[in-house]
């Protein structure tokens, strides 16, 4: 999991703030990255967690998770859990009403993610090892949300499958931020929000 924003991106009037600043407030990014780099944790920038990978920077999680604007009760899947950080805010956002999956792929990272978020005490979010070759969690689908922290040469069909009829999947796709949106019986809906790098999906 890693971002970095490379142009002004984010969404503008009404947002979930005051409910994302809460998940901020309640989730501390220090106790999802290594010992060594919990000193860093208020830079906005990217850290690094181990086996290639980093902890995105706030700004491009926030960005993200407004995009995305997840509910009370919903089912979210974040794909590229990475350090468990994003699985543990969107656990917070959702409340003990939904339920999260994180997936990922490196299994050192999945081990350390899974306790971490655990420790959160938010019983309705898990971090599950990822499959190679199978994007998400079709088995748990359908999600109201994906979230994608890595990028795509394209959107996925495979994840764009497990979205619920009005769903929302907010992922980097080379080099944009997009938000995928899904009408019951229509064709998805995309827009663009800014240039962004991300380590690729796998």
């Amino acid at each position: 999991m890693s971002g970095a924003p490379g142009g002004a991106a984010g969404p503008g009037g009404e947002g979930p703030g005051a409910a994302l600043d809460r998940a901020f407030a309640a989730t501390p990014r220090a106790d999802f990255l290594p010992a060594h780099q919990r000193q860093f944790a208020a830079l906005d920038l990217p850290l690094p967690i181990g086996a290639g990978q980093t902890c995105s920077q706030p700004a491009a999680v926030r960005t993200m998770l407004e995009l995305l604007d997840v509910r009370p009760g919903q089912r979210v899947l974040d794909v590229g859990a990475g350090s468990g950080w994003t699985t543990a805010l969107l656990a917070a956002l959702t409340g003990p009403s939904g339920a999260v999956v994180g997936v990922e792929l490196e299994p050192e990272l999945t081990r350390t993610a899974a306790e971490r978020v655990a420790a959160t005490g938010r019983t309705w979010a898990l971090v599950e090892q990822a499959v190679p070759g199978r994007l998400g969690c079709p088995g748990r689908a359908p999600y109201d949300r994906v979230l994608v922290s890595a990028e795509a040469p394209e959107v996925p069909a495979d994840l764009l499958a497990q979205l619920a009829p009005g769903g929302v999947m907010v992922l980097p796709v080379a080099g944009r931020m997009l938000r995928v949106s899904v009408a019951a019986g229509g064709e998805p809906v995309v827009t663009e929000h800014g240039h962004y790098l991300f380590v690729p999906l796998r």
